[in-house]
């Protein structure tokens, strides 16, 4: 049997489904620290309020504001200082993170990721998706940041039925050469960036995000009308591409990994071996983010 039967496809889409209703949302104090963060009438003081009810994330925004990074000479232990000298974005960039890795740092025996591999593989494109954005100018570093850190949140909801029918998967790739994103939806009715947007969409988030999750892994079939969500997609495509290549999070699907070159072309990239190399010193910092993470 190459392929799952219609009933039992259908069956697994509204499971599927359901599993996406079972996400929670974000926690209401999280909604109101990122809305906040994004209000430029809101003081540092305000988004202090918000924050102080998660005492981890204290922690952690204390710990970077005082770290030798920031060039600190005295000791911060005032939240909403810290607020101020870390910047809106970097701050709105560290509660996301740390709201998304509760529900990523876990093994996804579907996709063959042990625990803390997704989670990996994500803050790497992540930080790679930042870099690429500082250096080409085509979209705000901050918000590739973050959706280079989204980009494979679906697998979350698909890696048990992935799991499933992974044996058929593996064989449509294998036989078929199918990337491994199509075998996905040719078995189960979804892939994972399509759920993946799903969920960002479902947390309110901004919709170049949802875009940029659901196409990464077609970047130039990206409908005309989201054409300025372009430039974001093609840079966490590139990112993800990378990381893989490289055996970053490499996983199940990594088979048949493909790297586009319009993506390159668009923006701009000429020396695809220098960015390259460069990829290695942000493997090193998601590890120690992730170490710092899991310290708090």
């Amino acid at each position: 049997m190459s392929e799952i039967d219609e009933r039992s496809r259908e069956l697994i889409k509204t499971r599927i489904i359901n599993k996406m209703k079972e996400i929670k949302s974000f926690p209401q104090f999280v909604v109101e620290t990122l809305r906040k963060l994004n209000d430029p009438t809101s003081s540092a003081s305000d988004v202090a309020q918000s924050l102080s009810r998660d005492e981890g994330l204290v922690l952690r925004i204390l710990k970077l504001a005082n770290s030798a990074a920031y060039g600190m000479t005295r000791n911060i232990s005032n939240i909403s200082e810290a607020i101020s000298l870390l910047g809106y974005k970097n701050v709105s960039n560290i509660v996301l993170a740390a709201t998304v890795y509760s529900v990523m740092d876990k093994g996804l025996s579907g996709y063959a990721l042990d625990r803390g591999e997704l989670w990996r593989h994500s803050l790497t494109v992540a930080y790679a998706s930042r870099y690429i954005a500082q250096t080409t100018g085509k979209v705000p570093p901050e918000e590739a940041y973050v959706g280079g850190l989204l980009h494979d949140i679906g697998k979350v909801v698909l890696n048990d039925y992935v799991r499933f029918g992974y044996g058929i998967i593996v064989k449509m790739v294998e036989e078929e050469q199918l990337p491994f994103t199509e075998a996905e939806f040719r078995v189960l009715g979804f892939d994972h960036a399509m759920v993946g947007a799903i969920l960002v969409e479902r947390w309110d988030l901004p919709e170049g995000y949802q875009h940029a999750v659901a196409y990464h892994h077609k970047p130039n079939e990206l409908p005309e009308e989201h054409a300025q969500y372009q430039p974001l997609l093609d840079v966490v495509s590139v990112a993800n591409a990378m990381c893989l290549m490289l055996g970053i999070g490499l996983g199940a699907d990594g088979l048949q990994t493909y790297m586009f070159p319009e993506p390159l072309e668009r923006l701009g990239v000429s020396n695809f071996e220098s960015l390259m190399s460069d990829l290695v010193d942000f493997a090193g910092k998601a590890a120690q983010e992730m170490a710092d993470m899991r310290g708090l």
